[in-house]
Formats: C-alpha cells, sequence, structure tokens
C-alpha cells in the first residue's frame, strides 16, 4: 500500500461519514428526536478542526518511527495476504482497546480523553469530538505491531478504517442487533452505554471493532432498559466553551496535585484513575459502581 492509498482511504471513508452524519440530523429534524443541537455540533467541528492540525503535525513522525521499527527491528513477517490483514486488523484493534483502556484508567490520559466525552448529545458527529492530543502519544502503542512485521502505511489504513466503524457506532437511531453481532462486534447500543455518565456504564466498552476485548477484560455492559443512558461526564460543565472543553481536566488535575506536597501523591494523581484523591474526599468509578451495587442489594433485601 501507498501513501496516496492512505489519503484516498481517509478521504473517502470520512466524506462518507459526512453524508451519514447530515442524513441523520435530518432524520433528528424531521421526526423531532433532539439528537442533535447547533452549539453543541459546531463545538464539535471545532474540536476536530483542532485534532485535525496535530494529526497533521504528527503524520510524518508517526510514519517515521513506524516505517523505522519495521525496517530495522521487525521481528517476523507474514507471506500471505489474507492471513497478514487478518492478524493486522485483530492486532491493531487490541492496541486501540489498550490505549482507550489508558484513557480511561490513568487521570492525565483521561485529561487528554475527555474531550470526547465532553457533549450531552450522542449522534454521528460525535465521533468526531476527538481527542485532540492523543495522536501524540497515540503512535507508540502501535509501535509492536511494526515489531511484528506489519509496515507503517498498513497498520494506519488497519486505523483509519476500523476508526471509521467506530464513528458509525455513535448513533441512536439503530436499536439492538442480532445477538450473534452483539456477542461479537461493537454495536451502537454498546458505544451508547461507553459514552453514559450513569454509574453503571463507567469506563465500559472500549472497544473500537471488537466488542470481545472488553468481555474478556471484563469492561463490558449491556445496556439496560430499565437504566435509561445519559449521555455527558458524570459532573456536567459549567463552561462549555470549546477551549475550556481540551483544558478543563488538566486544570483541575494542576488544582487536585497542589492539595498535597507529597511527591508520590502528586505522582498518583497523574498515573491512577480519575477520582482518586489522597484524602479519600473524591470517588473512581469504581467506588462509585460499588456504592450502586450496594444500595441495590439493599434495596433487593428491603423488598
Amino acid at each position: 500500500m501507498t501513501e496516496t492509498t492512505l489519503n484516498s482511504v481517509i478521504f473517502y471513508l470520512f466524506s462518507a461519514i459526512i453524508i451519514l452524519s447530515v442524513i441523520e440530523s435530518y432524520f433528528s429534524y424531521t421526526h423531532d428526536k433532539k439528537y442533535y443541537e447547533s452549539k453543541d455540533t459546531l463545538t464539535t467541528i471545532y474540536l476536530m478542526s483542532v485534532n485535525f492540525l496535530v494529526n497533521v503535525v504528527m503524520k510524518s513522525g508517526t510514519y517515521l518511527l513506524l516505517d523505522y521499527c519495521f525496517r530495522h527491528y521487525r521481528l517476523f513477517s507474514i507471506p500471505n495476504g489474507l492471513l497478514y490483514w487478518t492478524v493486522l486488523v485483530l492486532l491493531q484493534d487490541f492496541f486501540y482497546w489498550l490505549l482507550h483502556a489508558t484513557g480511561h484508567y490513568i487521570r492525565l490520559f483521561w485529561a487528554v480523553h475527555v474531550t470526547h466525552h465532553s457533549s450531552e448529545h450522542f449522534n454521528l458527529t460525535t465521533g468526531f469530538r476527538s481527542s485532540v492530543f492523543e495522536p501524540i502519544y497515540r503512535l507508540f502503542f502501535f509501535v509492536p505491531l511494526s515489531l511484528m512485521g506489519f509496515s507503517a502505511i498498513d497498520i494506519l489504513i488497519a486505523y483509519y478504517v476500523t476508526q471509521i466503524y467506530g464513528n458509525l457506532v455513535h448513533t441512536q437511531t439503530i436499536g439492538k442487533l442480532h445477538p450473534i453481532i452483539e456477542y461479537i462486534f461493537v454495536t451502537p447500543s454498546h458505544h451508547r452505554v461507553h459514552h453514559a455518565s450513569n454509574y453503571r456504564y463507567l469506563d465500559k466498552n472500549m472497544g473500537m471493532l471488537l466488542i470481545l476485548w472488553d468481555r474478556i477484560f471484563g469492561t463490558f455492559q449491556e445496556e439496560l432498559p430499565e437504566d435509561k443512558v445519559r449521555y455527558g461526564l458524570v459532573k456536567d460543565l459549567e463552561n462549555r466553551g470549546p477551549v475550556n472543553i481540551i483544558f478543563h481536566e488538566f486544570i483541575a488535575l494542576s488544582e487536585d496535585m497542589k492539595k498535597t506536597e507529597v511527591l508520590s501523591d502528586k505522582l498518583k494523581y497523574l498515573f491512577y484513575a480519575p477520582g482518586w484523591s489522597h484524602d479519600g474526599q473524591s470517588q473512581t468509578s469504581k467506588d462509585l459502581q460499588r456504592q450502586l451495587e450496594t444500595e441495590e442489594n439493599a434495596a433487593c433485601l428491603e423488598s
């Protein structure tokens, strides 16, 4: 594959998503679904534009690093084309799951990823509300693929193709699909859970293409009719300006680190889960879920 092929793939796939977004927006408007809100969509366009610029800046560096590792340090190669692409897509999807999980379980990376979860709406454009600074470190999660014998261009093509699939599941217009599809692949239902602020749904369903990784690693959660999804963040933003959406968690992280003089605690604020605090005054998603489980068990005993 060539860089021209990569650029063509990106152009045509993203053009298709834009067309589908317009169609979904029209459907939402004509059926009064309120899936879209103009200010929210404009904010998404702004965030997408900033992310695009970061991607452009990082593109050459990403390619050069992956290509260097491939040419000088690859451990083996897969001569069969079908097997090559099958293994590449599966491994790339796993490493994306790992990247995504890192963005949820380590606060420094959550400060980057949180922009993607900042919208209180959920539609096809939400997929474009990218984690603005993620391209700066995302490439390091794909270096193992180069070492395993996959070329830089092929890695990037596999990533963008699966990312387009990841964009398509940002929708409320599709309900649950066939159980076999729901068991294997990430579906709109799974990803609605991922974008929910309900305690039960926090840090769940982090796959891009396959939901199997979440089933294997214990991060799967089904969408439940009795727990209707609420989109956005657990703590709503008072200032929903686009600049604040990008930097608010970095600011909050800095303020929390100033609360302690102990270096180890400062580092824990950086690398422990969002919600951790040195004095126990705040709660992580796991704490909130344990609290919910306790309340539900108590309610069952009372009934």
